[in-house]
């Protein structure tokens, strides 16, 4: 009897446990099919690629002023005095340095002499002159005198006109004593300093004219045959935050000693110059023009955002017939933008997966959010 008893007590235990035991895998059965449910299939949302057919040239840029100068002076001398600083504004004709110049004085002295003293010997020789042209006519004077007084007139009035020139000489050097601004403009750079020697060539301060900014940019040699002259251009510059169109202005005709690089100059609207100083980067956008022997380019783009990218390979997700998602390798071109080229891989009239609500791998089931 009282083995009955155990027994049965062992026999229930026995069965709780089973029943724990289902339990607990029967839920985990359901969890994991509910969250293999959750992630089976994921919401996409699909777009089909760009057909362009007017292909366009991107290149980059900087704002600069279309005008600036280095002052500088031709003689060598101390700077006595800088008036100006970084971010100073100039007026035209203000006086930005002085170079010491007691030694081109005293050369402009010395030239001053110069002229006085072959001033006198002119009045002397014209008066010989005009006192042996009398006497010739009275005949009281031979011809060989008179030619003689000719001579001698000639060579003091030569002599005048030299020292004449010296004097001229030494003013033209005293003017680049003072350095003045060529034009109205803010002082961007200070290369010296007052109290330090000025060379022959060296530039004192960099001046730039007000509001006379533009774009310069280079362009390659494949894409300079499709910019015209007075073409409209989409100018876009992040660091001013700034959009506008602007107008092909300049086409540099030779690449020579621009690194293979074409200059071209882009003019900007006088409304968006405000906030731009000069060094901003600029994105450049034209269309390129088009002769009559040209063909239609259809030009396949996509959204940089959906691109993959593994080691060395590109691509994008599709969706095959079976509704999962499928890795597409394709082959890029240019970026235009915030799109890129494809070149090959996808067709143009093929979807791609531009988002997703989950992570993508091949084979996932996926379904097209409405």
């Amino acid at each position: 009897m009282k083995n009955n008893i155990q027994m049965k007590k062992v026999t229930s235990i026995i069965i709780a446990i089973g029943l724990v035991v289902v339990s607990a895998c029967s839920s985990k059965v359901k969890k994991e099919e509910s969250l293999k449910n959750t992630d089976s299939t994921i919401g996409v949302t699909v777009a089909t690629p760009m057909d362009s057919n007017n292909e366009t040239v991107n290149i980059s840029g900087q704002v600069a002023a279309s005008q600036t100068a280095n002052i500088s002076t031709r003689v060598m001398g101390y700077i006595t005095k800088l008036t100006v600083k970084v971010g100073d504004y100039v007026s035209k004709g203000q006086l930005i340095a002085t170079i010491s110049n007691n030694d081109i004085i005293a050369k402009r002295g010395q030239a001053e002499a110069m002229m006085a003293e072959a001033d006198a010997a002119l009045t002397s020789a014209k008066k010989d002159y005009d006192r042996f042209t009398a006497l010739y006519k009275q005949q009281s004077a031979s011809a060989k005198e008179l030619d003689n007084a000719t001579l001698q007139y000639n060579a003091v009035k030569s002599k005048v006109e030299v020292a004449k020139e010296m004097r001229n000489e030494v003013n033209a050097m005293l003017e680049y004593t003072t350095l003045t601004a060529p034009f109205a403009g803010i002082v961007t750079q200070k290369f010296t300093d007052a109290g330090n020697i000025a060379n022959p060539g060296m530039p004192i301060v960099a001046i730039e004219q007000k509001d006379s900014y533009e774009i310069s940019a280079s362009v390659p040699e494949t894409d300079i045959n499709a910019i015209k002259q007075g073409e409209k251009v989409t100018i876009n510059i992040k660091s001013a935050n700034k959009s506008f169109k602007g107008m092909v202005t300049q086409i540099n005709q030779s690449s020579q000693f621009s690194g293979g690089q074409y200059i071209i100059k882009v003019s900007i609207p006088e409304a968006e110059k405000k906030g731009l100083f000069a060094g901003m980067y600029a994105d450049l956008s034209l269309s390129k023009s088009k002769t009559n022997d040209s063909k239609e380019v259809n030009m396949v783009t996509v959204p940089l955002s959906s691109i993959i990218k593994k080691d060395d390979l590109t691509g994008l997700y599709t969706i095959s017939a079976n509704n999962t998602a499928l890795l597409r390798w394709v082959r890029l071109g240019k970026t235009i933008g915030d799109n890129v080229e494809v070149l090959t891989g996808l067709e143009k009239n093929e979807q791609f997966i531009v988002s997703s609500e989950g992570r993508l791998y091949n084979g996932i089931p996926v379904f097209v959010k409405k």
